[in-house]
């Protein structure tokens, strides 16, 4: 397929790196610091962006959830607004750089700005952003998306103009993270490559081979940062392949699915689910129900990931769908609706919340709707 691919971020990867922000923010820009709940002040992540920004002016705003809400976000465009800051420096997670992408589109538009997720209404102009990564995960650190919720509903929108124009990737800075976060951040990120692999035989070999070792990477790393926390060559390997799970590489010019995020984003939104573990509940299910879609990449899947090699075709893609959920649970994520004891109920609400969202015609096919949908969810009771 025809493509056009750019990305623009300047990455610090390394110990210490916090101390680039300084010297790629300009000095007469007056910045906003945004990031989440304050884990950031007991970790020494703080510490370190306080003195980067010694010779600039700059504010701070707290408090951004791990699933960012629109009226929280509204406040720091208020902030913006009667104070005259002009540069956002999201410092955390995945959630704390899509809510500052928000922010940034949201300060200048004219009108309601939920419409900007709502409706795909475009802003005249963006504030800058740079970042300081503190949970691998989501990639957000260097792609133009960004996911914010506001009640029930979790939307997405895209804009170039809201990629990061740095960040730093400390993996000295995830040492502080409880195993839950670190968990979630793998399996997001390894369904984030899954997702733009998991489609259909294309013969783009570099993107097909770019994502495996991304994969590899993350089923080898992965349960090590759980048992070997301390690690830092692991969790450097984590950080880097989140990172480049959804930088826009291994995506340029091939057909994507997106069907297992959509489904996760309404269990996120009814029930809580923490986005990572709202898709590896529906990922093995969403397999299973396309299995004669996905069929040959499944097979491929299985055997340069998995090292599954012999079997009938039908052996080899339960295999793999098997080797998915194992490695799912080395992760200790849930990998159905029970272990999140959700069941009847949330099958309905989930379909509904869906058709209300417009969810047709998704997968690399368009031909998921309301039926396959149905089908997914039943299949990860």
């Amino acid at each position: 397929m025809k493509f056009t691919f750019e990305n623009s971020t300047r990455v610090h990867f390394g110990e210490g790196q916090i101390k680039q922000v300084g010297n790629d923010i300009p000095k007469d820009k007056k910045v906003l610091v945004l990031f989440g709940g304050g884990s950031i002040k007991n970790n020494g992540v703080y510490d370190q962006v306080t003195a980067a920004l010694a010779d600039h002016q700059w504010g701070e705003f707290g408090g951004i959830e791990a699933n960012p809400q629109y009226d929280t976000l509204m406040k720091a465009v208020e902030l913006i607004r009667a104070e005259g800051y002009d540069y956002l420096l999201a410092v955390g997670g995945g959630s704390v750089v899509d809510g500052s992408k928000f922010v940034s589109a949201a300060v200048a538009f004219q009108g309601d700005p939920w419409d900007i997720l709502a409706k795909g209404a475009s802003t005249p102009t963006v504030m800058p952003i740079g970042c300081v990564l503190t949970l691998p995960a989501t990639g957000s650190e260097s792609n133009p998306a960004s996911v914010v919720s506001r009640g029930n509903s979790k939307l997405a929108f895209f804009d170039p103009r809201v990629r990061p124009a740095f960040a730093v990737l400390d993996p000295q800075t995830t040492l502080s993270l409880s195993p839950r976060q670190v968990s979630n951040g793998v399996v997001d990120a390894f369904v984030h490559v899954i997702e733009q692999y998991l489609t259909v035989n294309h013969n783009a070999k570099v993107q097909d081979r770019f994502s495996e070792g991304l994969l590899l990477t993350l089923v080898e790393e992965g349960p090590k940062a759980l048992t070997n926390p301390d690690d830092m060559e692991v969790r450097s390997n984590v950080m880097w392949a989140a990172t480049m799970a959804l930088n826009g590489l291994i995506g340029a010019g091939v057909p994507q699915d997106w069907t297992t995020h959509m489904i996760g984003h309404e269990l996120t939104g009814h029930y809580g689910v923490d986005h990572g573990r709202s898709l590896t509940i529906m990922l093995p299910a969403v397999m299973k129900q396309r299995r004669d879609q996905k069929g040959d990449k499944i097979v491929q899947l299985g055997e340069r990931v998995f090292d599954i090699n012999s079997g009938s075709r039908d052996e080899r893609i339960d295999a793999t769908i098997e080797a998915v959920v194992a490695f799912f649970k080395q992760m200790e994520v849930p990998t159905t609706l029970a272990d999140v004891e959700l069941g009847d109920d949330a099958i309905v609400k989930v379909l509904a919340s869906l058709a209300e969202h417009g969810r047709e015609g998704m997968s690399e096919h368009g031909d998921v709707g309301p039926t396959e949908l149905a089908q997914m969810l039943e299949l990860a009771r």
